[in-house]
């Protein structure tokens, strides 16, 4: 099986600071991949480069075969993406920003307004359709964003902490919805920092730390190489991050007015 994306020698600085270090990867059909790492790792930026965001990187990258430096913006009409931080038209209502973006990916007005209109009633905001977007809670933004994400039935979906804000019962449908997206053979960059969401919900699991990839594959494959219980110990292991309860301690006692915590 060919690979959706391929990526070979991926590298990025900004000035004197190099953010990615020869990243190799192939991600293929079907697969939900859990991209991790801590800020400043290189996550948004590889995923930039690939969205054709960010310019300038040394190395090659492929989506669909296409090497994406040749200038053919195509291969954009078969992708979707949540940001974790997005400018949306809050003076548009939902029916005009999605149908609006909904066209942009080549979809007729009748097309995107009935299908952006149903699915925002299967996510259960059906009834602000036609309301401004400014008025929307934080939660109801974010589904929204999500729905622009999928309008155009994307072959690769880019998330970037996509369940920020929503409410439990919806992240329980969007995960079945990214599930059922894969089982279709569509194939899911799902970046986040709550753990217990990309341990349960990807295929694989791939860690970057200071522009470099240090783990990659499914979780068992994952515990059996460091021989920690979840994905966050495995997570502080490889980044070098151990101090989590020593730093909650002081903080504890800061607050405190320097009282010493008994019992962490």
């Amino acid at each position: 099986m060919n690979p959706v994306i391929t990526i070979r020698n991926l590298s990025k600085s900004y000035g004197q600071k190099k953010v990615l270090n020869n990243i190799d990867l192939d991600i293929y059909k079907g697969e939900i991949i859990g991209y991790i790492g801590p800020n400043g790792a290189g996550k948004s930026t590889t995923v930039k480069i690939m969205l054709g965001l960010v310019g300038e990187y040394e190395g090659e990258v492929r989506i669909f075969g296409q090497n994406i430096k040749n200038g053919n913006i195509e291969y954009k009409k078969k992708i979707g993406y949540v940001p974790e931080t997005a400018d949306v038209y809050e003076n548009l209502t939902a029916r005009e920003y999605l149908t609006f973006i909904g066209e942009l990916y080549g979809m007729d007005y009748d097309e995107a307004n009935k299908k952006a209109e149903k699915l925002m009633d299967l996510f259960g905001i059906k009834e602000v359709y036609d309301a401004r977007l400014s008025s929307y809670s934080k939660g109801m933004k974010q589904k929204a964003l999500i729905i622009s994400s999928l309008i155009n039935d994307p072959d690769i979906l880019f998330l970037d902490e996509p369940l920020s804000g929503i409410d439990a019962n919806s992240v329980m449908v969007i995960k079945e919805v990214l599930a059922e997206l894969a089982r279709c053979g569509k194939t899911i960059f799902y970046s986040s920092h709550i753990m217990e969401v990309v341990e349960k919900l990807s295929h694989r699991i791939i860690l970057i730390n200071n522009g470099e990839i240090v783990a990659d594959g499914n979780i068992e494959e994952l515990k059996t190489k460091s021989m920690e219980g979840s994905l966050e110990r495995i997570f502080n292991q490889l980044t070098g991050f151990n101090e989590h309860e020593l730093i909650a301690k002081e903080i504890v006692a800061t607050i405190r007015g320097g009282e010493p915590v008994e019992g962490i």
